[in-house]
């Protein structure tokens, strides 16, 4: 085998020594997907939990119907992955709850109809959802009196001197970052907007929820959708008494002549059972009557041959008598009472 060329060495050695580089490089590249807020459930998990194909809320599918699918299907990958502390820089107003993500441009549509979790003022536990925990700082936002969901989101909307909950490297259990905070007092419909700054990383998460104050507190709007509803209870019904059955009438021997045309099968099985009603049984057969005896045969006489003639002799003389011989022909049977058929045969026979 010839060795190799001075050019294909130095290509070889070039690509050995990228190699470690690029696996370096590949491995400090941040994750692309990493969590969103579970309790009150953020905009973009809500619709994930409908189901991205086939969502039941008119916001997630007026969000469908503006950025697809694949933006729910990625529920915990609304992030900026240099962001480092500069939100309001690189988000602009109208922009916050996509991160200014155009693959989550449906999470930014401004509607009244948002599903809301059922909150009230006073102290409340957190729980964000995560896929792959890292240590940093979280802050929660609401929005100030007077918010109105119809219009876009903006940061003068957000109370940002008062963050509702504040947390810095709280522990994961379950697939949650759990932390607790305080509900100022509101009425009607609220935002509920939090950020996880990394402390590792300059990557940053977002996620808006929509909660209502004043409707009875519940569990996250995620949970409850995936829940079957519970059937009305259903009183039992006691039917009503039946009335007695008029007694049958006798029934007849007789079977009523059947009306209108038969096919030829069931004719011809009509007529075989008839016939074998009307055949009389064994039972009930009559003999016949007693034949008379047979009258006795009458006695023929003994017809005696003509002895053989010998030739050169003369015949017997008349008046001689015949010489009785031992051979005798017995006369044919006389026809019996009874004749063989319908009309007498020929002969007498």
């Amino acid at each position: 085998m010839p060795a190799p060329s001075a050019p294909r060495r130095v290509a070889a050695v070039a690509v050995a020594g990228l190699a470690p580089l690029a696996l370096t490089t590949l491995a400090a590249a941040p994750a692309s997907a990493h969590g969103s807020m579970g309790d009150p459930v953020s905009r973009v998990s809500q619709c994930h939990a409908e189901g991205p194909e086939n969502p039941k809320s008119d916001a997630c599918k007026a969000a469908v119907a503006a950025g697809g699918t694949q933006a729910l299907y990625d529920w915990n990958g609304i992030r900026i992955g240099n962001a480092a502390g500069k939100h309001q820089e690189l988000i602009p107003d109208g922009k916050l709850c996509s991160a200014n993500d155009p693959a989550f441009k449906g999470m930014d549509l401004a509607r009244a109809d948002w599903p809301a979790t059922g909150v009230s003022s006073g102290s409340y536990t957190f729980k964000y959802r995560v896929t792959a925990p890292h240590k940093g700082a979280f802050k929660v936002y609401i929005t100030k009196p007077g918010y109105d969901p119809a219009k876009p989101l903006g940061w003068g909307d957000l109370d940002l001197s008062a963050p509702v909950a504040t947390a810095t490297d709280p522990a994961a259990s379950g697939g949650f970052y759990t932390f607790s905070g305080t509900l100022p007092e509101r009425s009607g419909k609220h935002l509920l907007y939090a950020v996880w700054q990394r402390s590792d990383s300059p990557e940053a998460f977002y996620s808006c929820s929509d909660v209502s104050f004043g409707a009875p507190p519940a569990e996250a709007v995620a949970a409850t959708a995936r829940r079957p509803a519970t059937p009305p209870a259903v009183t039992p019904r006691t039917p009503p008494p039946r009335p007695p059955r008029p007694p049958l009438p006798p029934r007849s021997r007789s079977r009523p002549r059947p009306t209108g045309r038969r096919s030829s099968t069931t004719a011809t099985a009509t007529r075989t059972r008839r016939r074998r009603r009307t055949r009389p049984t064994r039972r009930h057969r009559t003999r016949p009557p007693t034949r008379p005896p047979k009258p006795p045969r009458p006695v023929s006489p003994t017809r005696s041959r003509p002895p053989a003639r010998v030739p050169g002799t003369s015949p017997r003389p008349a008046g001689t008598a015949a010489r009785p011989t031992s051979r005798s022909v017995a006369p044919p049977p006389w026809p019996s009472a009874r004749p063989c058929c319908s009309r007498p045969c020929a002969g007498g026979r």
